[in-house]
Order: C-alpha cells, then sequence, then structure tokens
C-alpha cells in the first residue's frame, strides 16, 4: 500500500511531467485557438503513454510504500 507522501509525490512528478510535455507540443505548435485545440487532442495520447510509462518506473522506486506482515 502506497503512503498519502508516495501518492502525493507521484502526483506532483506526472504534473511536472505532463507540464514538461505540454509545453514542448507548445513550442513545436503555434498558439493559434485551432493549434491550440491540436495540443489538447495530442496531450490525451501523449499524456496517457507518459503516464503509463511513470507508473511503471514509480513501481521500482520504494520511497514511502509500506509493508504488510503475512
Amino acid at each position: 500500500m502506497d503512503t498519502h507522501s508516495r501518492s502525493f509525490a507521484k502526483a506532483l512528478s506526472w504534473r511536472v511531467t505532463g507540464t514538461v510535455d505540454t509545453i514542448i507540443i507548445s513550442l513545436i505548435v503555434t498558439g493559434s485557438i485551432k493549434l491550440a485545440a491540436a495540443i489538447g487532442v495530442t496531450e490525451v495520447i501523449t499524456k496517457s503513454l507518459l503516464y503509463y510509462f511513470h507508473e511503471r518506473a514509480w513501481l521500482k522506486i520504494p520511497y514511502g510504500r509500506k509493508t504488510t506482515a503475512v
């Protein structure tokens, strides 16, 4: 089971990852309204993939995990 601090750290690190993703996409795509919508659609796909890999990476980090006695 994850602790609250681990869940918070994961949420924070995910938001940073998502923000960096958005910045990179925004630099590639200009700031028009139509292209802003394109960024939103693109984000749905890229952030879903990034989240999957982010979660898989966190499985390897022991920070904040509680072990249960059997």
